[in-house]
């Protein structure tokens, strides 16, 4: 008797745990009887909100372990709570919470002018602050949210779950702050969505934080149309975006601080500008100089010379432009900002084009409208690209903050799409960069060669000294100092931009400089053939 009493509780036992639920089978569940259900009651969408907390309590991280196919669980739990509050019936607003969630949801019933949320961990309410508030959201107007529609504000605060599978390596205190509207996609507001947290825990100096929104397509976060309005000691952060979905602060090294910006941005503005004013005089002298204007690759070297004059033209007003309120004015400066950059790696890769052919072809190197051709590739593939992409899309281009911790003191005019500004301008650099590091290392190896053969009346310091000059000017004409910016990171990130910077604000002075160079060269060897005659006779 005592056996079979024993056996029918180990029976019992096993019963219950194969047929006990697992809550992510329950969230399934709920996405199911939620399609089939037209509007379900708010005690459905309360059962899913707690079987989505049970998920995240679930994946909690217990000394290390991570399982990247479980964890995705939540993603796919965090997608269908937000359909099921969506499709939640409520008369005017409804308050849902459970362990780690908190949702709130409204219904407008008069005009919709806007909407002020404020929220803890458990409880969130509408227009009224609370003690232990720590997030708030400004809704706009221009959201437009009519009878028919549920504005559904969901926060998850869960600082113990692992979010890597969520793309995020440190997500502030774990939370995430959702928004979204029944019925309608939310995308490109003029009237941004303004979300304020409370930072009740310090941020390191080589840490800060940035806003951005989760994306479900593709599984990971992103920053685009999101703004960071957060100054380094303030007790309060506000991600600024223009779209509605699930946001939260990332915290990430911070690359510089803000005092090297300052440092840096001063040393550019000063190189750049003295750049401008020796570009100009060496276009003046070129015009000025018939002889010069003679020589094929002193008119190649005046085209870049000119590309670099639009460049640092378009460049130093673009912070001031920027700062203003027309939209029109900052897209055509980021458009020729990028046009005269492109231009100016165009001029760079047909210098190393020029070096080719007198440095390896030698012979035969005749081109029919030789300068007309190079003209056409050097101003005319720039012009193709940048045309394309105002085709596709003009909103390309706008205002663009250089640091996301600090957004209103470091904006320029140019391209607002990361994508394209790294196919457009990064690939096209790197493409120019490798093909003119060979020319770099086919004129070395011609100068080493030259320096084989001993000339009549020239000591080995002259010669070195003419050499050392001639790599450097080529070096400079070639843009290989722009290549820096591949050795800018972990210890070298500070020092490799302070150098960056220096040489690339000032590669118009050293161009301008090579060219003094060259002028005294041709009026040296103009002098030595006058004299030779007389010295004959």
């Amino acid at each position: 008797m005592k056996w079979m009493t024993w056996w029918l509780l180990c029976w019992l036992f096993q019963s219950f745990d194969i047929n006990q639920t697992k809550p992510e089978q329950s969230i399934g569940e709920c996405c199911e009887s939620n399609q089939q259900s037209p509007r379900p009651k708010q005690s459905h969408a309360q059962f899913c909100t707690v079987e989505v907390n049970n998920i995240f309590n679930q994946k909690q991280t217990k000394k290390g372990y991570h399982n990247k196919g479980k964890d995705n669980d939540t993603i796919r739990a965090v997608k269908c709570l937000e359909q099921v509050l969506e499709e939640t019936e409520v008369n005017e607003t409804a308050l849902i919470s459970a362990g780690h969630l908190v949702a709130l949801l409204h219904k407008p019933q008069r005009p919709f002018r806007g909407l002020n949320i404020h929220a803890s961990k458990s409880k969130a309410m509408l227009d009224k602050t609370f003690t232990n508030s720590t997030v708030s959201v400004q809704l706009p107007g221009e959201l437009n949210v009519g009878w028919n529609n549920t504005i559904v504000f969901c926060m998850i605060t869960s600082p113990e779950t692992n979010w890597t599978t969520w793309g995020a390596s440190d997500l502030y205190e774990g939370r995430l702050v959702g928004l979204s509207v029944r019925g309608k996609n939310i995308t490109g507001l003029q009237e941004r969505v303004n979300i304020t947290m409370t930072l009740t825990m310090g941020i390191n100096e080589t840490q800060k934080p940035t806003c951005e929104f989760f994306n479900f397509t593709i599984r990971n976060f992103s920053s685009n149309g999101c703004l960071t309005l957060w100054e380094r000691d303030e007790s309060q952060i506000t991600c600024s975006c223009d779209h509605l979905t699930y946001f939260g602060v990332l915290l990430v090294d911070a690359i510089l601080p803000p005092t090297d910006l300052k440092i840096l941005t001063l040393i550019t503005q000063i190189g750049c500008s003295l750049s401008l004013f020796a570009l100009v005089i060496t276009v003046l002298l070129f015009i000025s100089n018939r002889k010069i204007r003679a020589d094929v690759s002193m008119r190649v070297h005046i085209n870049l010379t000119i590309a670099l004059i639009l460049l640092n033209l378009h460049f130093l007003p673009s912070q001031s432009v920027a700062a203003q309120s027309s939209s029109g004015l900052c897209i055509y400066m980021a458009l020729a900002l990028h046009y005269s950059l492109l231009a100016t790696f165009s001029w760079m890769a047909l210098e190393g084009f020029h070096i080719y052919l007198l440095l390896v072809r030698v012979f035969n190197i005749y081109v029919r409208r030789y300068l007309l051709k190079l003209s056409l590739v050097g101003w005319g593939i720039p012009a193709v690209i940048v045309s394309l992409v105002v085709i596709i899309d003009r909103g390309t281009y706008g205002r663009v903050f250089l640091d996301l911790s600090n957004s209103n003191s470091n904006a320029i005019c140019y391209i607002v799409n990361n994508t394209v500004k790294m196919v457009t301008t990064v690939g096209v650099f790197c493409l120019v960069f490798a093909f003119n590091i060979i020319m770099l290392g086919v004129t070395v190896r011609r100068v080493v060669s030259f320096r084989q053969r001993k000339e009549f009346g020239q000591s080995d310091s002259d010669r070195a000294k003419r050499d050392i000059c001639t790599l450097l000017g080529v070096t400079i004409l070639l843009g290989i100092t722009w290549g820096l910016v591949f050795f800018s990171f972990g210890y070298l990130t500070i020092p490799g931009l302070y150098v960056f910077c220096i040489l690339n604000s000032l590669q118009g002075f050293f161009i301008f400089l090579w060219f003094l160079m060259s002028l005294r060269k041709t009026g040296n060897s103009v002098k030595t053939s006058r004299e030779t005659p007389s010295t004959n006779s």
